[in-house]
């Protein structure tokens, strides 16, 4: 069979029980896709031997019989961002200051996708510690867009969603603190979830902004995302923020519903002047389709979403900030070699980390410094909670609410690398989701007049994952037949 790596996850999975097809077969399909398109940068590491190795034992292991059908994606090949570890592999961030650090063990997501047979074939490039919105700050250079490689795939999970857009992998995984899964992917015309916080464990997630973070997929099709987030939810004691709520079924019951027993509320401060026309024009076009199938879809208003990326902007960068104090030269990773064990700190962070983590931890320290914590960084806090509430008020009488992912399609890369406002407003649909917790995907609904994907974002309560996703997928489906 020609061009294994354009098949879905939930196609190989078919044909890999069956016998039709092999797993060695299949990544030795995608890393030679891979080679066929380099330019386009996706990955920082391939994990080649490895890969073709695990593939050779999976497919004896089919004939053995000893895959259950509770290993839900046994051979099938999949791409993890470079901030989450790895055992034995680097895990760069995309950054100098971690270029040689070599992961000493797993993610709790890393440990669910091996018990569940999945082959980690390498790891994507992305900005670098996850701050960016385009894929150009990281020290690995930039990931181009497949659909043009002259523009950006958006950011922070920019190798991840070019991966899947270009077929350089089957599945593959991101972190999302602002919209780093949703944005690139509906940049790149892929399906991007990002989960309830605290629905899939951080353990070994190299922490960017912790009460943000959020791993999630970023797949071809929903049915895709709905198998990738089965395996890798669920509670874990060695992070703290995980929450112990029991995982649906969201696969068997994706197509389980009838989307006329569902009310969307689409907010009219997210269809703000400046938003590109056809991106308004295709989530507009969205909501009348769902109005057609007889859906209630009415206006509702977010009144604080004029502050989500002031807020941002302030919470994210001070975390950081914390966070990132720990990269000195002395533990692990980059070290300057200086006389003087403050000269060397300074060097170590001066030449190891890039312009747009300076410019953050700046801010973050800035907004936590003595006298002005409590005007800042406190203040922050408190309006989050009244856009959290928001949603709340809204969630009581809706079931979803319906936005653009991102207020334009794919721009130029260089394009607004020099203007850091203009490049954070880029995450200004996605930020309020992070803020709030609140579970969140994008799925690809239309393209524009020069052939760049749009993408329409759906968000939904906390924990109700399995609703989003079947949503997700009857919208799907009603824009397919279209």
């Amino acid at each position: 069979m020609e061009d294994l790596y354009k098949l879905h996850a939930w196609q190989v999975i078919e044909l890999l029980r069956k016998g039709k097809i092999s797993a060695y077969e299949l990544t030795n399909s995608i890393f030679s896709r891979i080679e066929e398109r380099e330019e386009i940068n996706a990955y920082i590491t391939l994990c080649r031997g490895y890969a073709l190795r695990e593939a050779r034992e999976i497919d004896e292991r089919y004939k053995r019989g000893e895959i259950s059908p509770n290993m839900l994606i046994a051979g099938i090949p999949v791409a993890i961002k470079d901030n989450i570890c790895f055992k034995g592999f680097p895990t760069t961030c995309g950054s100098r200051i971690l270029e040689n650090f070599i992961a000493p063990y797993d993610a709790f997501v890393v440990e669910k996708i091996l018990e569940h047979g999945g082959i980690i074939i390498g790891k994507t490039n992305m900005d670098e510690f996850a701050m960016g919105s385009s894929n150009e700050t990281s020290y690995f250079g930039p990931v181009l867009n497949p659909h043009d490689p002259e523009r950006i795939p958006g950011g922070s999970s920019g190798g991840s969603a070019a991966a899947v857009a270009d077929n350089q992998t089957i599945l593959s995984l991101g972190s999302d603190t602002g919209g780093s899964i949703r944005q690139p992917a509906s940049l790149c015309g892929v399906v991007g979830l990002k989960p309830t916080y605290g629905r899939v464990s951080r353990f070994g997630l190299v922490a960017f902004a912790s009460s943000l973070d959020q791993i999630g997929c970023i797949t071809k099709d929903v049915k895709d995302s709905a198998i990738l987030l089965q395996v890798i939810a669920g509670y874990d004691k060695k992070d703290s923020t995980s929450v112990p709520v029991g995982v649906d079924d969201y696969i068997s019951e994706l197509d389980k519903i009838d989307i006329k027993k569902f009310k969307f509320a689409y907010p009219k401060e997210y269809f703000i002047e400046g938003i590109d026309p056809e991106v308004k024009e295709n989530v507009i076009n969205v909501l009348k389709i769902l109005e057609k199938e007889g859906c209630i879809v009415d206006e509702v208003s977010l009144p604080h979403t004029e502050y989500a990326v002031a807020d941002y902007y302030i919470i994210a960068p001070s975390e950081a900030s914390s966070n990132l104090s720990r990269f000195d030269g002395v533990k692990y990773g980059f070290r300057s070699h200086q006389s003087g064990m403050i000269e060397m700190y300074k060097k170590t962070r001066g030449e190891g980390f890039g312009d747009e983590v300076k410019r953050r931890i700046l801010l973050g320290t800035y907004a936590l410094s003595a006298g002005y914590y409590d005007a800042y960084y406190l203040k922050a806090l408190k309006v989050r909670t009244l856009i959290k509430q928001d949603f709340e008020k809204v969630f009581k009488d809706y079931d979803f609410i319906i936005t653009p992912t991102s207020p334009t399609p794919a721009f130029k890369i260089g394009e607004k690398i020099s203007d850091p406002l203009q490049m954070y407003l880029s995450d200004i649909f996605t930020i309020s989701a992070n803020l709030a917790g609140i579970p969140g995907i994008s799925i690809p609904t239309g393209k524009t007049k020069s052939g760049l994907p749009i993408g329409t974002q759906i968000l939904a309560r906390h924990f109700d994952e399995k609703r989003l996703l079947q949503s997700a997928y009857a919208i799907e489906q009603l824009i397919k037949e279209k």
